[in-house]
């Protein structure tokens, strides 16, 4: 049997394209190292795709926060977001859904849920970037918790958010997280919130990313 490539697959070409354009077109707010990290993220998406890489069929899990999926890319349709989040829609049925963590708090395990669509476990494989998905349900704590080696971004498609209780952020709102920055992240009440995310970093830390919460909250 022929191995499948990107070029195989219309809609992930599209999804992978609509993620293109959230760091070809969208303000960096004159922060320097937000447009350099938007450099890198696009100009590793036109490698890739230059590339033609694999496409795996992943077996698709659903985890309980999964269910809010659907709510979130309704409420992407609605905002400036809308053509990412019609092109999630028609791949949301292959994609695999996960935790990450060898151990996930209770409260949690219901309310999150990540999955990549480009990297080394998404169907589109590479190990040049990774590009995917984090959902919340409503009033979600997800810990501190920080990425060793990894430089990452959160574009909102859905829902609002907060990071470190520094500012509450909407749809189309950007926000970089350099390798190693303590993070924690809280969401609204009301809806729940769908990030897209991108990850630049060696090639061994996005194999093996070794995900844990962080053992104790430390200032931001």
């Amino acid at each position: 049997m022929a191995m499948s490539r990107l070029r195989d697959h219309p809609d992930l070409s599209y999804t992978i394209s609509d993620f293109d354009a959230l760091y070809r077109f969208g303000s960096a707010g004159g922060s320097r190292p937000i447009r350099t990290h938007m450099r890198r993220v696009r100009e590793t998406i036109t490698d890739v795709i230059e590339e033609n890489p694999e496409v795996i069929d992943r077996e698709p899990t659903h985890l309980p926060v999964v269910n809010h999926l659907g709510r979130t890319l309704d409420l992407g349709s609605r905002g400036d977001l809308g053509m990412l989040s019609d092109s999630l829609r028609r791949i949301s049925g292959h994609l695999t859904w996960e935790h990450g963590y060898e151990k996930v708090p209770r409260g949690l395990s219901k309310k999150y849920g990540y999955c990549e669509i480009v990297g080394p476990r998404g169907p589109v494989v590479t190990d040049r970037i990774i590009l995917g998905l984090v959902l919340f349900a409503p009033d979600t704590v997800y810990p501190q918790h920080h990425h060793q080696g990894i430089q990452e971004s959160y574009v909102a498609i859905a829902g609002e958010w907060s990071e470190n209780d520094g500012a509450v952020h909407a749809p189309g709102s950007l926000i970089l997280n350099e390798a190693g920055h303590e993070h924690r992240i809280t969401t609204g009440r009301q809806s729940p919130c769908l990030l897209a995310y991108a990850w630049i970093g060696p090639a061994e830390r996005l194999t093996t990313p070794a995900m844990r919460f962080s053992s104790r909250r430390r200032a931001s």
